[in-house]
Parts: structure tokens; sequence; C-alpha cells
């Protein structure tokens, strides 16, 4: 009968959580300190590794960022992608889900912090820049247009211009996330973001779905 209990060595087994623990402590630090000011040996120091180990997995502070956004956002948007094409009610409860998803899977998180990072920052670091586009901003936008182009083609939105609706739809989105990083936490209005996302969805949809 195979052990239930995990036999292999305490070494053994923190080498194969190392990347997981270098990869939360990047998130941590490019949240709190932004891209520019992040160093890869306080990212090492607070995952409790030498600067040399770090090396063992990620070549460059570039890559290490990298690794964070595929780790902490890009399945997000897969995701979200999945459930899309696996959706058969209405395209306004798709949306609504869609959107909500979005923020207990990453708005609520620390994630949420690398908007704001890249906002900041990219015009600094044409290379992640470069990267997140592709990955992120293009597919996130793809995602949100191709839901919106299912909803028209079943009669379920009114005709609108896809391109700029989309835009219009991440837009809040967008503006949650930075508050929560920046003002935020000096609010003295204490803005519920699930509140927040309820009304911005309920006057959206008003306006998107056709009347009986």
């Amino acid at each position: 009968m195979q052990c239930p209990y995990d036999t292999k060595p305490r070494w053994e087994r923190r080498k194969e959580a190392r990347p997981q623990e270098l990869l939360a402590a990047a998130l941590d630090l490019f949240v709190e300190r932004g891209f520019a000011s992040t160093r890869l040996e306080d990212v090492a120091r607070r995952a409790g590794v030498s600067k040399g180990t770090l090396y063992l997995y990620f070549t460059n502070k570039e890559e290490l960022f990298k690794a964070v956004v595929r780790d902490s956002i890009v399945p997000v948007i897969g995701a979200a992608e999945d459930s899309i094409a696996g959706f058969e009610g209405h395209s306004a409860d798709l949306l609504r889900s869609v959107i909500v998803n979005w923020w207990q899977r990453l708005g609520a998180t620390k994630a949420s912090g690398i908007p704001k990072l890249m906002m900041a920052e990219a015009a600094n670091f044409p290379d992640i820049a470069s990267f997140y586009q592709e990955e992120v901003i293009a597919r996130g936008t793809r995602m949100i247009a191709g839901l919106l182009e299912r909803a028209v083609a079943r009669g379920e939105f009114r005709p609108v211009n896809v391109q700029i609706t989309t835009q219009v739809l991440i837009a809040p989105m967008l503006m949650l996330m930075t508050w929560k990083h920046s003002v935020g936490p000096c609010d003295q209005c204490n803005l519920d973001p699930l509140a927040f996302l309820d009304a911005f969805l309920d006057m959206a949809l008003h306006g998107l779905v056709p009347p009986n």
C-alpha cells in the first residue's frame, strides 16, 4: 500500500517548491516597489534563498517578471476564455460571470497591482511592455470583444461598436485595480469593489440589452 505521506527529504521537497516561493516573493515586491526598484537580491532574501539560487531558475529580472505574470494573470484569462467558450445561457449572465470572477480571481489578489505597475513603468521598459501587451492586454481585449460579438450575433445585445465598447467595459475594471493600489487604502468612502461592479454592470447592461 502506498504511504499517504510525502517521504521525500525536506531539502528535496523545498527544492521543488522553490520556484513558486520565488514567484510569490517577486509578486509581493513588484507590487510594493515597482519594477525598477525591485532588486533580485531582495526577492531572493524574501524567499529565503541566496541570489545564486534565484539565478538557477530565472536568468534576469525581466524573465522573473514575465514568469510572475504568466503564473498569476495569464491563467485567469485562460479560465475566462474557457468559460465563454462553454457558456450556453444569456450573454448578460455571461458578462456578469466573467467580470465578477475576474475580480475574485485577480482583482481581489496581490496580482491586481501588476496593471498599475505597467501603467506607471511601461514607457521605461519597452520589452516588458511589449510582453504584457501581447500576453495580457491583447488577449484580454480579444476575449471581451468575442463575448460582445457573441451577444450581438445572438440578438442579446444591441448592435454596438465592438472595439470601442470593449474598451468601455475594461476601463472600470482597470480603475478599480488602480484605486485599490493607490488612494484606496486612504479613501474614507470604503468603496466596496463588488458593489461597484454590480452598479457598473447594471448600468452597462441596461444600455446593451435591447427592449422586449
